[in-house]
Protein backbone atom coordinates (compact mmCIF):
# COMPACT_ATOMS: atom_id res chain seq x y z
CA UNK A 1 0.00 0.00 0.00
CA UNK A 2 1.16 3.73 -0.88
CA UNK A 3 2.40 5.56 2.06
CA UNK A 4 -0.69 8.09 1.28
CA UNK A 5 -3.32 8.59 -0.65
CA UNK A 6 -7.10 8.22 -0.52
CA UNK A 7 -10.17 5.75 -1.92
CA UNK A 8 -13.56 6.08 -2.31
CA UNK A 9 -16.01 3.91 -0.32
CA UNK A 10 -19.30 2.63 -0.69
CA UNK A 11 -22.28 4.74 1.72
CA UNK A 12 -25.64 4.85 1.68
CA UNK A 13 -26.45 8.47 0.55
CA UNK A 14 -23.75 10.83 0.47
CA UNK A 15 -19.95 9.62 -0.37
CA UNK A 16 -17.06 8.77 1.45
CA UNK A 17 -13.70 8.84 1.59
CA UNK A 18 -10.48 6.88 3.53
CA UNK A 19 -7.31 8.98 3.57
CA UNK A 20 -4.19 7.94 5.04
CA UNK A 21 -1.08 9.34 5.28
CA UNK A 22 2.40 9.27 7.25
CA UNK A 23 1.72 12.06 9.06
CA UNK A 24 -0.95 15.32 9.75
CA UNK A 25 -0.04 17.91 6.76
CA UNK A 26 0.21 14.93 4.60
CA UNK A 27 -3.59 13.71 5.38
CA UNK A 28 -5.29 16.87 5.08
CA UNK A 29 -3.09 17.20 1.94
CA UNK A 30 -4.28 14.13 0.65
CA UNK A 31 -8.06 14.86 2.07
CA UNK A 32 -8.58 17.32 -0.33
CA UNK A 33 -6.85 15.65 -3.78
CA UNK A 34 -9.34 13.22 -2.74
CA UNK A 35 -12.38 15.80 -2.51
CA UNK A 36 -11.82 17.17 -5.84
CA UNK A 37 -11.11 13.55 -7.45
CA UNK A 38 -14.50 12.97 -6.44
CA UNK A 39 -16.19 15.81 -7.33
CA UNK A 40 -14.36 15.30 -11.25
CA UNK A 41 -12.94 18.80 -10.78
CA UNK A 42 -11.03 20.06 -13.93
CA UNK A 43 -9.44 23.62 -13.92
CA UNK A 44 -8.64 25.55 -16.87
CA UNK A 45 -4.94 25.45 -18.48
CA UNK A 46 -4.14 28.79 -17.58
CA UNK A 47 -1.39 30.02 -15.29
CA UNK A 48 -1.98 30.72 -11.57
CA UNK A 49 -4.83 32.67 -11.15
CA UNK A 50 -5.36 33.69 -7.55
CA UNK A 51 -3.47 33.49 -4.21
CA UNK A 52 -5.80 32.62 -1.45
CA UNK A 53 -3.89 32.39 2.23
CA UNK A 54 -5.54 30.16 5.04
CA UNK A 55 -5.54 30.74 8.50
CA UNK A 56 -7.24 28.11 10.34
CA UNK A 57 -7.33 27.09 14.32
CA UNK A 58 -9.59 24.24 16.12
CA UNK A 59 -9.88 22.16 19.25
CA UNK A 60 -9.17 18.66 17.28
CA UNK A 61 -7.39 17.34 14.17
CA UNK A 62 -11.58 16.66 12.62
CA UNK A 63 -12.60 19.89 13.82
CA UNK A 64 -9.67 21.39 11.57
CA UNK A 65 -10.02 19.31 9.13
CA UNK A 66 -13.01 19.41 8.36
CA UNK A 67 -12.72 23.38 8.38
CA UNK A 68 -9.65 23.11 5.45
CA UNK A 69 -12.12 21.13 2.81
CA UNK A 70 -15.13 23.55 3.33
CA UNK A 71 -12.94 26.52 3.28
CA UNK A 72 -11.76 25.02 -0.15
CA UNK A 73 -15.47 24.37 -1.02
CA UNK A 74 -16.71 27.96 -0.33
CA UNK A 75 -13.71 28.91 -3.02
CA UNK A 76 -15.09 26.79 -5.68
CA UNK A 77 -18.54 27.98 -4.83
CA UNK A 78 -18.08 31.40 -4.58
CA UNK A 79 -14.91 32.64 -6.01
CA UNK A 80 -15.03 29.55 -8.87
CA UNK A 81 -11.17 28.65 -8.42
CA UNK A 82 -10.20 25.54 -7.64
CA UNK A 83 -6.73 24.15 -6.25
CA UNK A 84 -4.54 21.59 -8.07
CA UNK A 85 -2.22 21.43 -4.68
CA UNK A 86 -2.46 21.93 -1.24
CA UNK A 87 0.98 22.94 1.18
CA UNK A 88 0.14 23.18 4.16
CA UNK A 89 1.16 23.65 7.82
CA UNK A 90 0.43 22.29 10.90
CA UNK A 91 1.39 23.49 14.23
CA UNK A 92 -0.86 22.31 17.48
CA UNK A 93 -4.26 23.46 16.19
CA UNK A 94 -3.52 25.33 13.79
CA UNK A 95 -3.34 25.37 10.05
CA UNK A 96 -1.90 27.54 7.75
CA UNK A 97 -1.82 27.58 3.79
CA UNK A 98 -0.51 29.46 0.81
CA UNK A 99 -2.87 27.83 -1.99
CA UNK A 100 -2.52 28.97 -6.14
CA UNK A 101 -6.10 28.89 -7.27
CA UNK A 102 -6.95 28.53 -10.95
CA UNK A 103 -10.36 29.11 -12.19
CA UNK A 104 -12.97 26.28 -12.56
CA UNK A 105 -13.03 24.20 -16.16
CA UNK A 106 -15.77 21.84 -14.96
CA UNK A 107 -17.19 20.17 -11.66
CA UNK A 108 -18.56 16.67 -12.93
CA UNK A 109 -20.83 16.90 -9.46
CA UNK A 110 -20.22 19.06 -6.55
CA UNK A 111 -20.40 18.76 -2.91
CA UNK A 112 -22.05 20.38 -0.94
CA UNK A 113 -20.18 20.10 2.50
CA UNK A 114 -18.21 18.08 4.60
CA UNK A 115 -19.49 16.57 7.60
CA UNK A 116 -19.12 15.06 10.96
CA UNK A 117 -20.68 12.28 10.36
CA UNK A 118 -18.54 9.27 11.96
CA UNK A 119 -15.08 10.97 11.40
CA UNK A 120 -12.38 10.69 13.70
CA UNK A 121 -8.69 11.22 12.56
CA UNK A 122 -6.89 7.91 13.85
CA UNK A 123 -3.57 6.79 14.52
CA UNK A 124 -2.81 3.27 12.32
CA UNK A 125 0.39 0.93 12.02
CA UNK A 126 1.02 2.80 8.70
CA UNK A 127 0.47 6.69 10.12
CA UNK A 128 -2.97 8.51 10.34
CA UNK A 129 -6.09 7.34 9.15
CA UNK A 130 -9.59 9.71 8.15
CA UNK A 131 -12.97 8.73 7.11
CA UNK A 132 -14.79 11.54 5.69
CA UNK A 133 -18.29 11.55 4.60
CA UNK A 134 -19.56 14.72 1.78
CA UNK A 135 -23.13 15.92 1.28
CA UNK A 136 -23.71 16.17 -1.84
Amino acid sequence: MNQAGFEELQHTADWALRVWAPNREELFRQAAIGMNALMGLKLQDEPVHKKVELYLSAEDDESLLVGFLNEILFYLEIERIGFEDFPLKLNGNRLIAELWGKPIRSIEKPIKAVTFHNLVVQRGEDGLEARLVFDV
